[in-house]
């Protein structure tokens, strides 16, 4: 059968295409080589309890804000969203001191500022500066600017009180930060729209995809999971379609592809349109690290839910402290909201994890990794406790049971290279290098996803808006980013 549409992946960049464009009459298929949809929003089931691998919290989905637009439009906004404490969504402790984010600029600055007295002006033009992030549009000049800079110079020449700048840079775990190459702009839209507001689901991540997915499906759509794409079909100069491994072939006057550019790119086989120069620039980009997450069972009643995030660090050395051989040097305590009552049965703590400390067991497979591989996710998530335990004193005699995953939990399960969880990483210095359009030099062939310009859910869900609008025109983007929908 032929389509309009073959997405490759379901992640939520490839769900929000698929859905926007099955809404505008297109025919589209989606396909997914494992048995579950999501991608990084994938949850998995232990004991009766779900537990979510990337999707932690969202920021902007206040009425009036971009992504509660965009999720309106989705038909997302009806899900269980549950609002972060006004007062401190996020809280860094560095050594002894907690610092707290609150919601709103104006009290983002003055809660700071209580803490950096001189630094209240610098403070505001930051946070004029985040702003401005949010006022840019994708693919202008204004983004290429911020995107040019890097995001540890303008901290250095804004502020002068170093632990400020390690405070502001503390719930960064949401990002990779480099000192030389993480671009501004990068840094600045990863925190802005969660100072506007910030939000948890009570629930997991599989309420948004499984609200995508049905949508797609009422408008006729199709969505095949354990279809490994292993072949993308280049005829005369354009797409013509896609086979996958079981040998069946799925016809489309257009592909787009949710996974990593790579990974797309090496399943053209043969091709009038690539260039042997491309296809080296692609496989030669850099990934972003991975994370390690310890997934947390509580004891009944022992700890009461709290509404925000802990970045706790052992040292004021938040840019460079996942360099470090020392252990474990900070961690994010991210808390679920209870399904019912006032204390917390779930709890994750997530430290970065470049791929370098997979190596020894980067050919090896889920449950099949060996001991030495069980006995460091053990230390890991062991570091992590006494670390969060700054914060949650007794943290460990709380814990019933806990499930650990790595980088290579990652690329196993989502096919990620290197187990990235930023995806391709951005850097000021290559703007050409690493910052990629949904365009590419096959017609009828675009991108979409985490690897190109933005990561996050706003991010992803920003660039599926850039990729359809290659599709149905920027008049239809522009309409959902600057008009709020009608209720449905």
């Amino acid at each position: 059968m032929r389509y309009d549409v073959v997405v490759i992946g379901s992640g939520l960049g490839g769900l929000i295409c698929a859905q926007l464009l099955s809404r505008a009459g297109r025919s589209v298929i989606v396909l997914e080589r494992q048995a579950q949809l999501g991608g990084c929003l994938q949850s998995y089931r232990r004991n009766g309890l779900s537990f979510d691998t990337g999707f932690h919290y969202v920021g902007g989905l206040a009425e009036g804000q971009r992504l509660h637009r965009i999720f309106e439009h989705l038909g997302l906004m009806s899900l269980p969203w549950h609002r972060m404490d006004a007062d401190g969504f996020d809280q860094v402790t560095i050594g002894s001191k907690t610092y707290a984010f609150a919601e709103g600029y104006k009290p983002f600055v003055e809660t700071l500022a209580a803490h950096f007295p001189k630094e209240r002006r610098a403070l505001e033009s930051y946070v004029d500066t985040l702003q401005q992030t949010e006022r840019v549009a994708f693919g202008s000049s204004d983004i290429f600017s911020l995107y040019g800079m890097s995001a540890y110079d303008y901290l250095k020449s804004t502020f002068h009180d170093p632990l400020l700048i390690n405070v502001l840079s503390g719930t960064a775990l949401k990002m990779e930060l480099r000192e030389q190459s993480l671009p501004l702009f990068t840094f600045a839209h990863g925190n802005s729209s969660y100072i506007q507001s910030s939000w948890r689901l009570k629930g997991s991540g599989e309420l948004i995809v499984g609200a995508l997915a049905d949508e797609i499906r009422a408008n006729g759509g199709e969505i095949v999971t354990q279809a490994e794409v292993e072949e993308l079909i280049e005829r005369d100069g354009r797409m013509e379609g896609v086979r996958c491994s079981d040998g069946r072939v799925f016809e489309a006057g257009l592909v787009i592809s949710d996974i990593h550019p790579a990974l797309t790119f090496q399943m053209v086989k043969e091709s009038r349109c690539l260039k042997e120069l491309f296809r080296r620039r692609i496989s030669a980009m850099e990934n972003s690290f991975g994370m390690f997450t310890a997934s947390m069972v509580l004891k009944p009643q022992t700890l009461r839910y709290f509404n925000h995030n802990k970045f706790v660090y052992a040292k004021p050395n938040v840019w460079t402290f996942h360099e470090d051989a020392g252990g474990v040097g900070g961690v994010m305590v991210s808390c679920r909201v209870p399904e019912d009552g006032d204390y917390a049965r779930q709890l994750d703590l997530l430290t970065p994890m470049p791929w370098e400390h997979c190596l020894r067991w980067k050919d090896t497979a889920v449950c099949r990794r060996g001991d030495e591989y069980v006995a460091m996710k053990e230390r890991m998530t062991a570091e992590c406790l006494q670390l969060a335990e700054r914060a949650i004193p007794g943290l460990s005699r709380m814990v019933e049971k806990c499930y650990a995953s790595t980088p290579l939990t990652w690329r196993d399960y989502n096919s990620t290279p290197d187990g990235s969880a930023y995806g391709v990483r951005k850097d000021c210095r290559n703007l050409v290098l690493t910052v990629l359009s949904p365009r590419t030099p096959i017609p009828q062939l675009l991108l979409t996803g985490q690897n190109l310009m933005l990561h996050g859910l706003e991010g992803v869900a920003m660039t599926a808006l850039q990729t359809c609008a290659e599709v149905l025109g920027k008049e239809y983007v522009e309409n959902i980013l600057c008009c709020e929908v009608e209720r449905r």
